[in-house]
């Protein structure tokens, strides 16, 4: 089959409920044009994030009933702990309450003034952490990442010649670590293979710094290593993911990914002494080691999910599901990331809506036109959460890409349903100049894109 069937049944259902154009139209004006700010009461698909989304599988939701609350010692952390131990092959495991804590207590145990984080892409929360902690993110992506028709098999790897010039002109001694992000979000969800990742290390090792993998999206990435790398389609997923791990020393993840789980995330790695600064500041902002901010039975959901997402039927779905909603927007002319991604789709919002320019937030337009017209929630990847302005000269730095992300919730969506966010997408772009486009009325100074408030252009 071309694309392979759900290799699950639906055992409970959650009812979801149209609204009208009318309605929609009064709450996405109310929201200040934000989709952050909807209720999701009022939208029917929802593929703002596949982060903390997923349905989560009969074995996890029996292992939550196995819950050991205990403030101290619990045996699900134990569980746990093995379970990533041996996935990642690393030493020290801390568990934390999601991905960004854990992004915010490495970058406050390494990281001092100045120092540099070089990444293929950082993400929103990634790059905030990094310069909250007065670092500087650089993100060193090949250049077949910034051509959305490219299709290069692995558009996720970091360019190796720029990494290596960054560490020359920096110095290493200002590179506290190294970070491959897997999948590459920022970039398309596109993969990082596993020949990039053995050349980062040794790059990194080789000047004394560490290497850190960004693990949110690993058995993705490591299923499209199987698919398409040679030398790896007789390995299992697992054992690629295992592969990976090898060559780092450390990986943040947020377990709301692929670890199935709707909370919950960990820093695992190797340095002693940075354990040891994380666990004395995780004492003081998420909790006591073996529970890091987490319910017991959200410990056992985690390792239960770390085990199920290596399933190769279910990521060859996953996968392919994500593929198709892809292909039938390709067939009909609407631009999007090739090729694509494992976790979304991405719209082109600039070859989408051409007429008009990057200040007037051409991914965001898009964006509130689709929950309007169909009751859609996506979410801007473009000039609402990267770009930045030069504080002297008031000039406007837009990113290489303005994007319109589609993330698919994992085990949640039925293939018809993806069959109307095409539908709707493509009865969007046949009208496509009807679409106005937004200004800013409220921006926070950091991570502005979750609240923001915007008017149409008329």
């Amino acid at each position: 089959m071309k694309y392979p069937s759900e290799p699950f049944r639906i055992k409970v259902v959650e009812p979801i409920k149209r609204t009208t154009i009318e309605a929609r139209r009064k709450i996405i004006d109310e929201a200040g044009y934000n989709v952050f700010g909807l209720p999701s009461e009022s939208i029917y698909i929802d593929l703002l994030t596949d982060s903390g989304t997923s349905a989560m599988s009969d074995k996890q939701w029996a292992a939550m009933m196995i819950g050991d609350e205990s403030y101290a010692g619990s045996r699900n952390y134990y569980h746990f702990e093995e379970v990533i131990r041996d996935l990642t092959g690393l030493s020290h495991i801390i568990p934390t309450h999601q991905g960004r804590v854990a992004e915010n207590l490495l970058f406050s145990s390494v990281l001092k003034k100045g120092n540099v984080v070089p990444n293929n892409s950082h993400f929103d929360t990634t790059r905030a952490n990094v310069e909250h902690n007065e670092g500087i993110a650089v993100d060193l992506v090949i250049d077949e990442a910034k051509d959305p028709t490219n299709l290069h098999p692995f558009k996720g790897n970091i360019d190796i010649l720029k990494l290596e010039a960054l560490i020359k002109e920096t110095g290493k001694d200002n590179i506290p670590l190294g970070m491959l992000t897997v999948t590459n979000n920022s970039g398309g969800g596109q993969p990082v293979s596993m020949q990039n990742i053995k050349e980062t290390s040794e790059l990194l090792h080789k000047n004394d710094i560490p290497f850190f993998l960004d693990a949110c999206r690993f058995a993705e990435n490591a299923f499209f290593i199987k698919e398409r790398e040679e030398g790896f389609s007789n390995m299992s997923v697992r054992d690629i993911a295992k592969k990976m791990f090898s060559y780092a020393d450390g990986c943040t993840m947020s377990a709301k990914k692929d670890g199935l789980v709707n909370m919950g995330g960990f820093i695992a790695l190797n340095d002693k002494k940075i354990a040891e600064n994380i666990i004395n500041l995780l004492i003081l902002v998420e909790g006591f080691p073996t529970y890091g901010g987490l319910a017991g039975r959200d410990l056992e959901a985690i390792a239960v999910g770390l085990k199920e997402v290596t399933d190769e039927d279910y990521l060859s779905f996953r996968i392919n599901q994500v593929r198709m909603l892809g292909d039938s927007l390709t067939e009909n002319g609407i631009p999007i990331i090739q090729p694509p991604g494992g976790h979304a789709i991405y719209i082109d919002a600039l070859g989408f809506l051409p007429n008009l320019p990057r200040e007037q937030f051409p991914a965001q337009a898009l964006t509130v036109a689709l929950y309007t017209h169909a009751g859609v929630r996506a979410v801007e990847i473009g000039t609402l959460m990267f770009a930045k302005k030069d504080e002297e000269t008031g000039e406007v730095k837009y990113p290489d890409l303005e994007l319109v992300r589609l993330a698919i919730p994992r085990r949640v969506y039925t293939n018809m349903q993806m069959n109307y966010v095409a539908e709707s997408l493509i009865d969007l772009h046949k009208n496509r100049e009807k679409i106005k486009g937004l200004k800013i009325t409220y921006e926070a100074p950091v991570l502005r894109h979750f609240t923001a408030r915007f008017e149409i252009i008329e």
